[in-house]
């Protein structure tokens, strides 16, 4: 028995050591985890992306990336060597290129383009900007105070305050916007096409440059789209087929239609100001058929005990959620991602009567809210 327990005590000071071992190792990736996103950045700026994307499936060599994009080859080596390790670039060798490695494009790596329906580089760079990370040194003081959002603290003022009078940074606002509309609007059109059925108007609010609505009415023809966003914001809107502009504040008052839609919206705000919000939207909608579409994140309740049983695409999904709950605290004054009980509290105070949430192919979900 006593030479059993020592094997027991072993084993257990054995898996002690190594948990340690990979905490050292987890510790030294989240030391150096803006590295991820500088590197990004930097790439999206070379355009690394468009070049190999030029070359297709052959790939292109290190020393013709370099020549197309007039760099270093050993600086710009050490950077494909990285987002290769994190899946963005593929490397091959063969023998009709005498063993020279190529490189490809992975699906990943495709979302680093700045053009395309898919690329995601303008999301990238809003929040890589030096505007957009400032606010991160003053979370702390944030989390102590609650006194002063952390990006007023940074910048002097909101972030609706600063982009007003910033244009370069409203352009990059409402850029990364329409390239998150030109990944989630279709996964909206392909799970939750029924939505739309019986809607003959749809006003479109926070629609920024009107992106999102145009490819709702490019999808459901029928509907006449009206977007809806501060006057400095829609009066740069380029004129969209069936899309009509319409300067304002929410908070005031929201242009009559069948169906509104909020999309990356309500998160921005704290749950008295949503309700304000959803209040004048449930006016501008009518009783009979009116319905009030959202879509933004819903956080799975944390139910700690089943955290084993989530799969690997579950964990990551949810992990990108309260990350952006993190950027809510950081680059709002009150906004937050909400559970489905929080997100319950807000459209029952504001008077609607039920509403289903449905999952999507994206970080978000489809809410429906009827009158």
């Amino acid at each position: 028995m006593e030479e059993i327990g020592k094997k027991r005590e072993t084993t257990i000071s054995e898996n002690d050591c190594d948990e340690e071992q990979r905490a050292k190792i987890d510790v030294w990736r989240y030391i150096f985890g803006f590295t991820e996103m500088a590197v990004l950045k930097c790439a999206i700026e070379l355009g690394i992306a468009e070049a190999m994307e030029a070359h297709g499936r052959a790939g292109i060599s290190l020393s013709e990336l370099a020549t197309a994009l007039n760099c270093s080859s050993s600086y710009l080596y050490r950077i494909i060597r990285f987002l290769v390790h994190l899946k963005f670039f593929k490397e091959k060798c063969s023998s009709t290129t005498n063993g020279t490695k190529h490189y490809t494009l992975t699906p990943l790596g495709r979302l680093l383009m700045k053009q395309g329906e898919r690329g995601m580089a303008a999301l990238v760079l809003l929040e890589t900007s030096p505007f957009m990370l400032a606010p991160w040194h003053a979370l702390s003081d944030r989390i102590r105070h609650n006194d002063r959002p952390a990006f007023e603290a940074a910048h002097g003022e909101d972030i609706w305050g600063f982009a007003a009078e910033n244009p370069n940074h409203s352009k990059l606002i409402n850029e990364a916007m329409a390239c998150d509309a030109r990944i989630v609007v279709p996964a909206v059109i392909n799970g939750c096409a029924d939505v739309f059925d019986g809607v003959e108007s749809v006003v479109d609010i926070g629609g920024g440059d009107g992106t999102t609505l145009g490819m709702l009415v490019k999808a459901f023809p029928w509907i006449k789209g009206i977007d809806f966003d501060l006057p400095h914001v829609v009066s740069v809107a380029p004129e969209r087929n069936g899309v009509e502009h319409i300067g304002g504040d929410m908070f005031k008052a929201v242009p009559q239609a069948d169906a509104a839609f909020l999309m990356w919206i309500l998160h921005d705000w704290c749950d008295e100001e949503c309700i304000e919000i959803l209040k004048k939207c449930r006016e501008a909608i009518p009783q009979d058929k009116g319905k009030v579409i959202i879509v933004d994140a819903v956080i799975e309740g944390d139910d700690h005990g089943r955290e084993k049983e989530r799969s690997e695409e579950d964990h990551k999904l949810r992990g990108a959620k309260l990350m952006l709950d993190m950027a809510m605290m950081i680059h709002t004054n009150t906004g937050k991602e909400r559970t489905r009980e929080e997100w319950q509290y807000v459209l029952d105070n504001a008077g609607f009567s039920r509403f289903v949430v449905r999952p999507i192919r994206a970080v978000q979900s489809v809410i429906v809210a009827y009158y």
